[in-house]
């Protein structure tokens, strides 16, 4: 992908008609852009093709501008409510002087912001003073220990192409302008040069940033947004912690203006506090030591020629509201509240999230026009399928709720072609959305009647394998060719490489695939994927008897067997060698040594390890060459060791039972006789979470993860010591309070060499002196496991761990 070209890598015109041509496409364009980010649809209170009436988006109004924070009897409503920011570190991440004239005057500072002015009825003079003794009061909060390198600088260069391409344009609008080259003898009309949108594009204004941030600060908010704004309003973009830094770089600018720090003065740190609490700041912003004040009369009979909604500023806080804003406030406030659809619910949710601004639903939400072209893909064939976010209408009947659940809050991914990245709003404020969607999905009527499975008659062995049979052909090169365009099982397709097909009966619902197949362009009006079915007729009449359903159904079950499915013909599995230079290298995928999200790590030093990213274990360990890929495609490919390694139990290495004598939670595993996983969210229900990864100078990677409450970082690095190699691990630990855990170190034979030191196969293990349990293996007994009780303290700790390698 090359990054977006710039004014001087252009046009270079050969007439001067075609010089002119030029400058007006230049303007219009650019003028098309600025009249967006600032103006606002006169028929809607929000922007964007939303499906909210008056009233509905002044419910989102009086939820986003927290009126119940307050005013009392108004219903809260937790699903839509947008919290203030955290303010316990704000010293620490950002400018002081931002922070100050943010508190004087907020959209002076920040166009847009739904922080109020709480200053609107003092003096110039009065909102200095009350700003600056504010100022010094939230800096002298808690300050985060400083962790060097964690967000790298990054590239200017990096961070323009990714903030155009991962989604940023959908919310905050470009910053560049793309412009297709010009045929001087092409006749221009004003519709061609500028599309007049029916709907004002979202873009929501990022000039205030670099006063706001510095490349660091910025880098580490992008990383993890959630934190900061749990909210959501800002997602998390799947970044890495360079993505993040690149993107902070390009948005804080070449030369960022200086910032200078405030040194807190106690007596105005004291004044600040007292000021804080005089505004009710602590309505909105949880800060320990201040209590709220009690909340005002109901708003229910109000004058609202008076008040936050009053054009004259008086003693209340003063909002940056538009006229049509500030009506559907008032249709929201006076109107009784009652109970709404589900249809409602999701619109106002979809609306809140901005997921509109990609997602296309019934007749409303999908790409603006002004921004389709930064929409961008790999795979160009694919078309707008493959670059374009999926459309939402009927996706209750689409996603299976356990699928649904992994693209909301586990990052799950099918399609890596498609460069705009779905972002991840944090389950504190979508958890409403998968039961909302199933409910919905129970009120719609099947357009396909499929026999439940117990009734459908069982198939002798010879009929399953001719299904089989059937199924293989059809997908392969000598029927449909579904190969040709998808992905199975991780090998690349010939053409174009789209969904892999393994995916999708653990994604989709039975019946909407059937639908699908029958008929594709009813869901997507411009997929490439072709009527095999066309009126739900076969097109293959010698297969199964040219019979829909059983081809279909063929398809579906042979799908289901997963990875032991068959390789349909067309296609072959190539094997890639990856070979690790002079620093660290990271390779992601599946492997049958470190599970569907797994992690290898390579070292110079010719050592290797895998890490399982799904349960937070080390799962293997191997000298010598690094991984074999068997596809080349898009950083999602199998890997296996690329010589026989040590393996190690893919099970949650970190948990706290309610016993301690309690068996070991193990990975759930599927057979072909319970292909049914009985814990799908498994780790999640023991507490673990993986949160990403970051690399060093080095290019080695600390993975980060929690167990509850406890925030843990882990990374290896590789000793080299004559014939000896070694992996030292060092695992540090941030609990909120005193606490003990359990980690499974060691399964398998095992055999105590000395105190702290342990041998299972050509593995040693050692450890500093701590609490150890040797006990029967959970689900093995002819075997053992050892754990290590480990008693975490508040604050931060580490162990350290050496894995030996053992020559036979």
């Amino acid at each position: 992908m090359s990054p977006l070209p710039n004014f001087d890598e252009r046009v270079s015109p050969k007439s001067e008609a075609s010089v002119f041509r030029f400058v007006l496409r230049v303007v219009l364009v650019i003028l098309s852009l600025n009249m967006a980010r600032i103006s606002q649809s006169a028929d809607s209170p929000l922007p964007g093709n939303h499906p909210l009436n008056e009233k509905q988006a002044g419910d989102l109004l009086v939820s986003e501008l927290r009126c119940s924070a307050c005013h009392a009897g108004i219903q809260q409503d937790p699903v839509f409510e947008k919290l203030a920011p955290d303010l316990s570190e704000v010293g620490s991440r950002l400018s002081h002087d931002y922070i100050r004239r943010f508190i004087e005057s907020p959209s002076a500072v920040h166009h847009g912001t739904t922080m109020p002015n709480m200053l609107a009825s003092k003096s110039a003079e009065q909102k200095k003073e009350i700003a600056e003794a504010i100022t010094h009061f939230l800096v002298a909060q808690k300050h985060s220990e400083t962790r060097p390198g964690l967000t790298r600088a990054g590239s200017f260069d990096q961070g323009k192409r990714l903030y155009h391409t991962v989604g940023c344009v959908a919310c905050h609008g470009p910053r560049e302008i793309p412009i297709r080259e010009v045929d001087e003898n092409e006749d221009l009309e004003d519709e061609e040069l500028v599309d007049r949108p029916k709907f004002a594009p979202i873009a929501v204004s990022l000039d205030h940033v670099p006063a706001k941030y510095d490349a660091n600060s910025l880098g580490e908010f992008l990383f993890q947004p959630l934190i900061v704004r749990p909210s959501g309003r800002m997602p998390d973009m799947k970044l890495t912690r360079e993505e993040a830094g690149s993107i902070a770089h390009y948005l804080t600018g070449q030369n960022p203006p200086p910032q200078h720090s405030v040194n807190p003065q106690p007596s105005l740190v004291a004044k600040g506090k007292e000021y804080f609490a005089e505004l009710n700041c602590a309505a909105c912003h949880t800060t320990p030591g201040i209590t709220p004040a009690p909340k005002v009369l109901s708003l229910q009979d109000a004058d609202w020629t008076r008040g936050c909604l009053s054009n004259s500023p008086g003693p209340s806080p003063r909002y940056e509201l538009d006229a049509a804003k500030a009506t559907a406030i008032i249709a929201s406030l006076q109107e009784a509240s009652k109970q709404e659809s589900d249809k409602v619910v999701l619109g106002k949710t979809l609306t809140a999230f901005n997921c509109v601004a990609c997602h296309r639903r019934d007749e409303y939400g999908g790409v603006h026009d002004d921004y389709n072209s930064f929409f961008e893909t790999t795979e160009k064939n694919l078309g707008d399928d493959g670059r374009i976010p999926p459309p939402l209408t009927g996706v209750e009947a689409k996603l299976q709720a356990l699928a649904l659940k992994k693209v909301l809050f586990d990052g799950e991914s099918v399609r890596p072609y498609m460069l705009t990245r779905m972002p991840q709003y944090g389950s504190n404020n979508l958890r409403h959305l998968p039961d909302l969607l199933q409910r919905l999905h129970a009120d719609d009527e099947p357009e396909v009647a499929l026999s439940p499975s117990e009734d459908e008659p069982e198939l002798s062995r010879d009929e399953q394998k001719a299904r089989q049979a059937a199924a293989r052909t059809l997908l392969g090169d000598k029927g449909l060719n579904c190969v040709a365009c998808h992905n199975f099982n991780g090998l690349p397709a010939q053409l174009n490489k789209g969904i892999d097909l393994l995916a999708m009966p653990e994604r989709l619902n039975k019946e909407w695939f059937h639908r699908f197949l029958r008929n594709p362009g009813a869901y997507r009006t411009r997929t490439i994927m072709p009527t095999a079915w066309p009126n739900g007729v076969a097109a293959y009449k010698d297969i199964l008897d040219g019979n829909t359903d059983d081809q279909i159904n063929a398809i579906w079950d042979y799908l289901s067997l997963g990875t032991s499915a068959p390789i349909p013909p067309g296609i072959q599995e190539v094997n890639t060698a990856l070979a690790v230079g002079d620093q660290a290298r990271v390779y992601r995928g599946r492997s049958r040594v470190a599970g569907f999200r797994g992690i290898a790590v390579g070292f110079p030093e010719r050592l290797n390890y895998a890490f399982n990213a799904e349960t937070g274990t080390l799962s293997a360990i191997w000298p010598g060459d690094f991984v074999r890929v068997n596809w080349s495609g898009q950083g999602a490919g199998d890997f296996n060791p690329a010589v026989s390694p040590i393996t190690m139990a893919q099970d949650v290495s970190f948990v706290q039972l309610d016993k301690e004598d309690a068996p070991w939670p193990l990975l759930p595993v599927m057979t072909k006789e319970a292909p049914v996983n009985p814990d799908p969210l498994y780790p999640k229900n023991l507490g673990y979470q993986f949160q990403g990864y970051f690399l060093d100078d080095d290019s080695i990677p600390t993975f980060m993860y929690r167990l509850g409450d406890i925030k843990i970082e882990d990374s290896s690095v590789a000793i080299a010591e004559q014939d000896v190699k070694r992996l030292t691990r060092k695992i540090t630990f941030d609990s909120p309070k005193p606490q003990i855990i359990l980690f499974r170190a060691l399964t398998g034979e095992i055999e105590k060499e000395s105190e702290g030191t342990y041998r299972s196969g050509k593995l040693r293990l050692s450890f500093p002196r701590t609490d150890v349990v040797l006990r029967p293996q959970t689900g093995d007994k002819e075997k053992q496991e050892l754990l290590l009780r480990l008693s975490l303290p508040q604050g931060k700790s580490t162990i350290e761990l050496n894995y030996g390698l053992l020559h036979e």
